[in-house]
């Protein structure tokens, strides 16, 4: 799967609201059917709520699965979707989706990109998963490119002083990678414990012992800016005292929340903030729109990786044939020459 951007409307088949595991895998059973999509997720990476909130955590309900973590089988789908090329769209949202003259869907999204799609598949989770945002005064003064929300990238810290606010494995991650980079690095949290794995941990005190890493207990409480440009950070400690850190960076890992966000505003017909489908297509109301996965409602849904799945095995089949004007036929992976070609593996001979 590539990460892909442009200014060009893209034109597409299909297009993937989500990359969490019912998205991805939606991604391989439209593959099997021929059509090829672009993604869209709200978060820097693949994998959704599985791989933000249970990354480490292990997971025993996958079929043919005893046991794995959430990271374990979000990387499994990604190497079980990879021969279809999905082309990625990541940290962004789809903000706008409105239906166009020749039946297409035009999709919008936060970061200015364009997609008119034939069809859209919703797999939205409980909602997009967005940082949560440092509220504090002197945000709105800084211009683009000092406060960084859970980045995937840290090479603007190159050279200069950042801080990393956040007590979590990825705020403990992302200070161990500004020490490699940055000129100073400070860890920024309430209390002088931290929420990681026992290998980061170990490694978040070998550079603290070096000098590497200064982890400072407080809470922000001010940012100060000249003309736009951050110049230090104010917080305060346990006992009430106010101090300043001069720094240019500040990247700020204080967790994700879903929200539902744009899908309320689609005029799609929703119930407790769930979309209605049919479950035998996955169709809402729309025309060419299917959704699956945790944001939908039917009589009997379970909020159930698996159902997800399935799910996506039914949404591919109905959009196949409202695509191609013709119910697909059946097929099997294990003895299909047409799916061992898009799988690319080889096709034994008779």
């Amino acid at each position: 799967m590539q990460d892909t951007s442009g200014t060009q409307p893209i034109q597409t088949d299909a297009l993937v609201i989500g990359a969490g595991p019912a998205g991805l895998f939606q991604v391989f059973q439209l593959g099997l059917q021929g059509i090829r999509c672009h993604v869209v997720d709200a978060l820097p990476h693949v994998g959704g709520q599985c791989a933000q909130l249970y990354g480490d955590k292990p997971i025993y309900d996958i079929p043919g699965i005893p046991v794995c973590t959430g990271h374990e089988l979000v990387q499994l789908l990604q190497r079980q979707v990879a021969p279809m090329d999905a082309q990625l769209h990541l940290s962004q949202q789809v903000s706008q989706l409105q239906r166009m003259d020749d039946g297409r869907w035009l999709a919008q999204t936060t970061h200015g990109l364009e997609l008119h799609a034939r069809s859209v598949f919703i797999a939205a989770g409980v909602g997009a998963f967005v940082p949560k945002a440092l509220k504090v005064p002197g945000v709105e003064l800084l211009a683009a490119g000092q406060l960084h929300y859970h980045p995937a990238d840290l090479e603007m810290v190159r050279g200069q002083t950042a801080i990393v606010h956040g007590g979590d494995e990825e705020a403990v991650a992302a200070a161990i990678a500004c020490a490699d980079r940055a000129r100073a690095t400070y860890l920024l949290h309430r209390r002088d414990a931290f929420q990681a794995s026992a290998a980061l941990l170990e490694r978040l005190q070998e550079l603290r012992d070096s000098g590497a890493i200064r982890v400072v207990i407080g809470q922000i409480t001010q940012l100060h800016a000249d003309a736009g440009q951050l110049r230090a950070v104010q917080w305060m400690d346990g006992e009430g005292q106010e101090h300043e850190l001069a720094a240019q960076q500040l990247v700020v890992c204080l967790g994700i929340s879903p929200r539902l966000g744009p899908v309320a505003e689609w005029g799609l017909a929703m119930e407790r903030k769930q979309l209605l489908v049919n479950p035998a297509t996955q169709a809402t109301d729309a025309p060419g729109i299917y959704a699956i996965g945790d944001i939908v409602s039917y009589p009997g849904k379970h909020k159930l990786i698996l159902c997800g799945f399935h799910e996506a095995t039914m949404a591919a089949f109905a959009a196949a044939e409202y695509l191609q004007g013709e119910k697909p036929l059946l097929q099997y992976t294990t003895t299909s020459a047409r799916l061992h070609a898009i799988l690319g593996v080889s096709h034994p001979q008779a």
